[in-house]
């Protein structure tokens, strides 16, 4: 049984993978209009992923006897200036994401909820993957700085990423 404050944390993050969710499709959205079909393509990947982050959240809340509760979302920005821009707000995003999880797993151990806590190792390590993710991406963003050339390549390995990422989650 999850104790109130649990539960309310847990929500909480609930609401912020949700949110996560629709930032990364309006990243996708905005990349698509400007002819940026690799970003586009991954960043809709991305939002895939964090509504499945969100309904395994759920799940664990309501099979420990808790209530996820779906609650109103913050809409998100829809200009971005730049995909270079972009993908430093991605970055951004992830480290506030992963403050947010290491937040709630300091809460498992204060309520002493190893259950949780056990849970929570995996978001944990999900969280550095997509923080090292989001920093290969801008270090490779730096090394074509304004190269249009580059940017056509980059765009297009950004999308290599996502069929690798799809083809290695068949295989787990």
């Amino acid at each position: 049984m999850l104790s109130e404050k649990l539960d309310k944390a847990l929500n909480k993050q609930i609401q912020i993978e949700a949110e996560s969710s629709q930032v990364y499709l309006s990243m996708a959205s905005w990349a698509e209009t400007k002819g940026l079909e690799g970003i586009a393509t991954f960043m809709y990947a991305q939002s895939d992923e964090e509504r499945m982050h969100m309904l395994k959240l759920v799940k664990f809340v309501n099979e420990r006897g808790g209530h996820a509760k779906v609650s109103a979302l913050k809409a998100p920005k829809l200009e971005f200036g730049t995909f270079q821009k972009m993908f430093v707000e991605l970055l951004e995003h992830e480290i506030f994401v992963s403050k947010s999880i290491n937040d709630l797993v300091h809460i498992t151990l204060e309520e002493k909820d190893y259950a949780t806590h056990n849970f929570l190792q995996w978001y944990v390590a999900e969280q550095i993957e997509e923080e090292a993710l989001a920093r290969t991406i801008l270090d490779k963003i730096n090394l074509i700085g304004n190269d249009k050339g580059g940017l056509y390549l980059f765009d297009r390995d950004v999308q290599q990423i996502t069929a690798n990422s799809a083809a290695n989650d068949m295989l787990e």
